[in-house]
């Protein structure tokens, strides 16, 4: 969770995450890497800098524009908006390449407590008989009537537009869109619904002029140091009498579709600061995150599914204990081999429960792939619980995803060898080599082919050859090495010993009921799991395409743990019940009984598409459901590992203590 929580939300993480949460605290002198507090003072007046720690300057950083109704991400140049030149870009890190991320420096910069009113930033010109110009101008209207937004940053921190809603509340969105579009039936979209002068038919009005304003709070024992804790803006349109000389008044800035000749369009901004003690720096990012849709029912909403897994989880757990104890204890009491032959059920089979199943190299890859997928879900989510990968620390989420993806490569290889080995695999090279390029294969095409797509839309989100580059020399270099070296330890092993000998003549399967088939329960077995996630799962859709913040990565590691209890519990019963049917064919089943709950999700994230997305266009179409292949096949090896572990447990566990000899 965020370390820039308040209280209640710092409780609330720490009793979900652990006691190392109180290390982060505001009153000592610890803070996240690159989240320490930038302190701020006014120019010295006789014009010398007495080696001062605190800055006057403040820049304004931009990053990609994005919009709900397209996929497609573009570079704050892509707009022909005002730029500065010369200026380097700040590095980005992996995460931030992956996701698309594009900061760069921009014209907007602003002296601390030195208040600006309607100051000139640049002036462009388009001609629509240039070709070049008419393209330009097209696509800034194309970007306002998709309702691109700008995402302009302060000191680390987004720059806001704060307004109205219903109930007398404020969403504070950190981003503001370019501009907006009234049809030509006098329909205004989006946010034209502001101001009542959008009145033009078949226009477009651009926000060529922000009103900003910059809280800041004195530092205690520090003075005259200050630091932002606020940073909200106001897009408004002008049309500039003089663009030279502008004076911001006058109407708004409208681009009418039939509009020829020549266009002039002015960017202008007005700065103010005001000092709020009430907010502290720790807390600065409060305001963003309650203000959010839905963030009041959400806590109301993952309480109330927690509280509904919680009850069936214990429903599920109290009849394997009692059901499981009477058989133990029944089997156990037997006196004489007539007995054991009247018997029937789960013990008929414990010759044959350990038989390698069919297909046994796929699924030893698949386990393997699972177990890497696991551990790395494992700890990023724990890392992010302590605040580690936070939101405000762009793009450490998934470039500490990927690297302990990589670095996980030994033990994907051993769990795979180890299984393979028990499955009576002799074919050890092909095992090693599939486990290091069958699922990341797959998931590295499936992403190139998006990137391509990418790449022929111009978008921002488009990954450098070189990025691309890398991450294939981390996968072969790294990855793929150490692979091989857990598969060596994998085969150098002694095969994992059964507590039951298997026969060498199969046992022939009765006939099974409807339910005890195998399709009907693996579509069963991955409700139960879906039912504990779905709730997370629209607040992570929301924020991965919806562009909105999450932060509440305290709930969403409860969730896991949760989701990992429930795909164990649900296989290992319905596992149990198969058994008793006298159907050993347990290995393949449990794993794609909770891995189907990735059906389940992919289902989801169909309907998810139509009924809250509004993305138009068919490459946006193509990427949302390239992406979402790529997620479901993560979460599907991911699942299925847990419930295969979870059934491998329970199976060995009930051979192993009734007497079957």
């Amino acid at each position: 969770m965020m370390v820039f929580l308040r209280v209640r939300l710092a409780v609330m993480s720490a009793f979900l995450c652990a006691a190392p949460l109180l290390l982060v605290q505001d009153a000592a002198a610890f803070y996240l890497p690159g989240l320490a507090p930038v302190s701020f003072c006014e120019k010295p007046q006789d014009g010398k800098d007495a080696q001062r720690e605190c800055q006057d300057k403040i820049e304004v950083f931009v990053n990609r524009l994005d919009s709900v109704e397209s996929v497609l991400p573009y570079e704050y140049t892509a707009f022909d908006f005002c730029t500065v030149e010369a200026e380097k870009r700040p590095s980005e890190n992996l995460g931030q390449v992956l996701f698309g991320e594009r900061i760069e420096p921009s014209p907007y910069k602003f002296s601390f407590k030195q208040k600006e009113t309607c100051k000139h930033v640049c002036t462009k010109k388009y001609s629509t008989s240039k070709a070049e110009d008419k393209a330009n101008l097209d696509f800034l209207k194309k970007g306002m009537l998709l309702n691109y937004q700008h995402h302009w940053i302060v000191d680390n921190m987004p720059v806001t537009w704060c307004y109205d809603v219903e109930d007398n509340q404020k969403f504070c969105n950190p981003g503001f869109p370019i501009g907006c579009y009234v049809t030509e039936t006098g329909l205004a979209k989006d946010a034209c619904v502001v101001n009542s002068e959008f009145s033009d038919k078949d226009s477009f009005y651009i926000f060529n002029h922000v009103d900003i304003t910059i809280y800041y709070h004195n530092v205690e024992n520090e003075a005259p140091d200050s630091r932002l804790v606020a940073a909200k803006m106001e897009p408004k349109s002008y049309k500039q009498n003089n663009p030279d000389a502008p004076d911001c008044t006058g109407p708004p800035m409208s681009l009418s579709n039939k509009l020829n000749g020549d266009i002039v369009v002015p960017y202008t901004y007005s700065v103010q600061f005001k000092e709020d003690p009430n907010i502290r720096w720790a807390s600065r990012w409060d305001y963003i995150l309650e203000s959010m849709p839905h963030t009041n029912i959400q806590w109301f909403s993952i309480m109330n599914s927690l509280v509904i897994v919680l009850f069936l989880s214990g429903m599920v757990a109290m009849i394997m204990l009692r059901t499981l104890h009477k058989d133990i204890a029944r089997y156990n009491q037997m006196d004489s081999v007539e007995d054991a032959q009247e018997e029937f059920g789960w013990k008929l089979v414990h010759g044959d429960v350990f038989r390698p199943p069919r297909k046994g190299m796929l699924l030893s890859v698949f386990l393997g792939s699972g177990t890497q997928i696991f551990i790395m879900t494992f700890v990023t989510l724990f890392f992010a619980c302590l605040g580690f990968l936070s939101p405000a620390n762009r793009g450490a989420l998934m470039t500490c995803a990927v690297v302990l993806w990589v670095l996980l490569g030994t033990p994907a290889g051993y769990i795979a060898a180890r299984f393979y080995k028990s499955f009576g695999g002799e074919k050890w090279k092909t095992n090693v080599l599939l486990t290091a390029f069958l699922c990341p294969g797959v998931v590295f095409a499936d992403f190139f082919l998006m990137n391509l797509i990418l790449w022929g839309e111009g978008s921002s989100a488009a990954m450098p050859f070189g990025t691309l580059v890398a991450i294939l020399a981390l996968w072969f270099c790294i990855s793929v090495p150490l692979t091989f070296v857990g598969a060596y330890f994998g085969f150098k092993k002694a095969g994992i010993e059964h507590p039951v000998r298997t026969n060498q003549i199969p046992r022939q399967i009765p006939e099974q009921s409807f339910y005890t088939k195998p399709l009907p329960g693996i579509v069963m077995g991955g409700i139960l799991p879906f039912g504990c996630i779905f709730i997370q799962l629209f607040f992570i859709l929301n924020s991965i395409w919806s562009h909105q913040m999450y932060y509440m990565f305290g709930f969403l590691f409860l969730v896991f743990i949760i989701l990992v209890i429930t795909c164990s519990e649900a296989t290992i019963l319905l596992c149990y019940f198969h058994l008793c049917a006298e159907d050993y064919h347990w290995q393949w089943r449990s794993f794609l009984t909770s891995g189907f709950t990735a059906a389940y999700f992919l289902v989801y994230a169909v309907h998810y598409f139509f009924s809250k997305l509004q993305i138009t266009g068919l490459a946006s179409t193509i990427l949302y459901f390239g992406y979402t292949m790529i997620m479901a096949l993560i979460f599907f090896l991911f699942t299925g590992t847990i419930g295969f572990f979870a059934c491998f447990w329970f199976v060995t566990k009930i051979y192993s203590v009734v007497k079957v000899d």
